[in-house]
């Protein structure tokens, strides 16, 4: 018995650590009380962020979150900017959900923004943005004629054209435009873009290599159409998936899922799920995942298969930085808040 004390002593030390760092790790409120609901979140680096929101809403900061430069939109004021994707402190890309549909860009920091796209068709609704790289991107709308609106740039946003093999919708299925989180951009193994849809179905869609697309449904609370998957997260050893209810936020049966790593697409369900609805999941680090929602903020270290309440304030996205370790997390009433260690 003796010679496995050290590997048990071992063990359990790191256990204990892992337990202690999410313990550990909590929310703190950067900023609070503007007249916007925030959904739009792009952290660029440790320092620029930009957030997007309804009311024509940005804001950018250049120090991490400790102020913020506010504005709206010059002939946008109504405009509900869902989602965000900037690039550098002076180029970023915004979408807005509703009518008309509109991509806008800048390139001066947001003194100035043309439009790239519109269209005043009632039945467009733009619910998510994700870019590869610089130059290649895609928009999701929901379904039309039956077949989900997929927009494409191949130029950096100058132009977006219909995606020519969109995938098929069924009868009830939608995305949310909730986070801007369930569009992602991934690794061939998930596929050239992955989605997550609810409503009466929840499913995961994937755009393999050869351009064919994958269905797999989620174990996600489904069925209404306030229910469903809500975003994705790929990680270094699975995905992630979240969801729920928002109307009824504080359920937490079928709320997360785990996908993984091998050709059979399984998705067990957590030990412990996240507290109620979470509209958002980002891959932090390692097996790291922080998700957020209404009913607060969630963390697993785990690689999703418990997860603890790290805050209790309501929040609709949260995003790490592309190059950099800064988690930022943006709500309503122009809440802004930073992951701590």
């Amino acid at each position: 018995m003796k010679k496995y004390l050290p590997v048990i002593l071992n063990i359990a030390l790191l256990l204990l650590a892992s337990l202690t760092n999410a313990k550990a790790q909590h929310i703190e409120l950067l900023e609070h009380g503007k007249p916007t609901s925030i959904r739009g979140l792009s952290v660029v680096d440790d320092k620029v962020a930009w957030v997007s929101g309804s009311s024509g809403t940005i804001a950018i900061t250049k120090d991490a979150g400790k102020n913020w430069n506010w504005q709206q939109v010059k002939g946008f004021e109504k405009a509900d900017f869902r989602d965000i994707e900037a690039f550098s402190d002076k180029e970023a890309i915004i979408m807005s959900s509703g009518t008309p549909a509109l991509i806008l860009k800048t390139m001066d920091g947001g003194a100035n923004w043309q439009v790239k796209y519109r269209n005043a068709d009632t039945a467009y609704f733009l619910d998510a943005m994700d870019f590869a790289d610089k130059k290649h991107g895609f928009v999701l709308g929901d379904p039309i004629n039956n077949k989900f609106l997929l927009l494409e740039t191949k130029d950096g946003g100058e132009n977006w054209l219909p995606f020519k093999n969109s995938p098929i919708a069924l009868p009830g299925e939608a995305a949310f435009a909730a986070s801007g989180t369930c569009l992602r951009f991934l690794s061939p193994y998930y596929g050239f873009i992955t989605i997550v849809t609810g409503g009466v179905s929840s499913r995961l869609i994937s755009n393999t290599l050869h351009n064919e697309w994958e269905y797999s449904n989620l174990p996600i609370t489904h069925g209404k159409p306030s229910q469903g998957a809500f975003s994705f997260a790929s990680g270094k050893n699975n995905g992630i998936v979240v969801g729920g209810d928002y109307v009824n936020d504080k359920k937490t049966d079928s709320i997360a899922a785990i996908h993984e790593v091998d050709p059979f697409l399984m998705f067990p369900n957590p030990v412990k799920g996240p507290a109620g609805y979470q509209s958002c999941v980002e891959f932090i680090l390692n097996d790291t995942f922080l998700s957020t929602g209404t009913p607060g903020s969630n963390i697993t270290t785990d690689g999703g298969k418990t997860w603890t309440r790290v805050d209790d304030t309501s929040y609709n996205v949260c995003r790490k930085a592309k190059q950099g370790t800064l988690v930022l997390l943006a709500g309503d009433r122009g809440k802004i808040g930073i992951l701590k260690p």
